[in-house]
C-alpha cells in the first residue's frame, strides 16, 4: 500500500478551545489508484490533503507514505517528501512568475535531482505546451497555467499526486480537457492520484470516491 493513513486527527484553536477538523481518518491508497475526496466546504478535505503532503502537521495519528510516517517528520523531512515523493497541484497554480514555462516545469524535478529534459519536453507536448516553453505565466491563459502546474508536479516523477480543486478556476470545457490530460498522464507515470473536488462529474472519473463530512470519511 502506497499510502496508509490511520486515526488521523487535526484541531485548530477556536475561541472556546480546540476545534476538531479531522476526527480520526483512516485511508488507504494503492500505487496507481485514483481517488476523489468530496464534501462540503469546511469538511476537512484540503486539510487532509495538506497533512498527507507534509504542508501541515497532524495532532494525532499516522500518515505512512511508502513506509515512512510523514506525521512524525520534522520540517526538513516533510520538505524532502514534497520534493520527491509527492507532487502537489493547487487551484491557484502557484507558478513562479519570474521563470518561463520550461523553467517552471523543471523546478521541482531539479530540486528532487531527477530532472530529465527529454521527459519534461514530452510532458509539455502532451499537455499542449510545446509552443509556450519560453513564455512567462502572465502570458498564459488559466488553462495553460494549470497545465504547467500539472507538468511541474509530474516531471519530478512522484509516486503520489495530490490535487486540490485543480480545475476550480477554469471554465467547464477547459476543466474537462485539463482533467482528461492529467488522468492520462497520471496513468502513464503509474502515480497514484488523490483529488479534492466539488464536482460530481470530475469525481466520477476517478476509480474511487470518498465523502468527508464533519471531519469523518463516509
Amino acid at each position: 500500500m502506497l499510502l496508509n493513513v490511520k486515526a488521523l486527527k487535526k484541531f485548530y484553536a477556536g475561541a472556546e478551545g480546540r476545534v476538531p477538523v479531522l476526527r480520526g481518518i483512516d485511508l488507504e491508497v494503492a500505487a496507481g489508484d485514483t481517488l476523489a475526496l468530496t464534501g462540503e466546504s469546511g469538511s476537512g478535505k484540503s486539510t487532509l490533503l495538506h497533512l498527507i503532503g507534509g504542508l501541515d502537521i497532524a495532532d494525532e495519528g499516522s500518515i505512512l507514505l511508502d513506509g515512512q510516517d510523514v506525521a512524525q517528520m520534522d520540517d526538513a523531512g516533510r520538505a524532502a517528501v514534497r520534493r520527491s515523493g509527492v507532487g502537489i497541484i493547487f487551484q491557484q497554480f502557484n507558478l513562479i512568475p519570474s521563470l518561463d514555462v520550461a523553467a517552471n516545469i523543471a523546478f521541482q524535478a531539479r530540486l528532487a535531482g531527477v530532472y530529465d529534459r527529454e521527459a519534461a519536453d514530452e510532458l509539455a507536448a502532451a499537455l499542449g505546451l510545446g509552443a509556450h516553453l519560453t513564455k512567462y505565466p502572465e502570458q498564459l491563459s488559466g488553462g495553460q497555467q494549470q497545465r504547467v502546474a500539472i507538468a511541474r508536479a509530474l516531471a519530478a516523477r512522484p509516486k503520489l499526486v495530490l490535487a486540490d480543486e485543480p480545475t476550480g478556476n477554469l471554465d467547464e470545457a477547459t476543466a474537462a480537457e485539463v482533467m482528461d490530460q492529467m488522468l492520462t498522464l497520471v496513468r502513464q507515470t503509474g502515480a497514484a492520484l488523490v483529488m479534492v473536488t466539488h464536482s460530481p462529474r470530475l469525481a466520477g472519473q476517478m476509480q474511487r470516491q470518498l465523502h468527508l463530512q464533519r471531519g469523518l470519511l463516509a
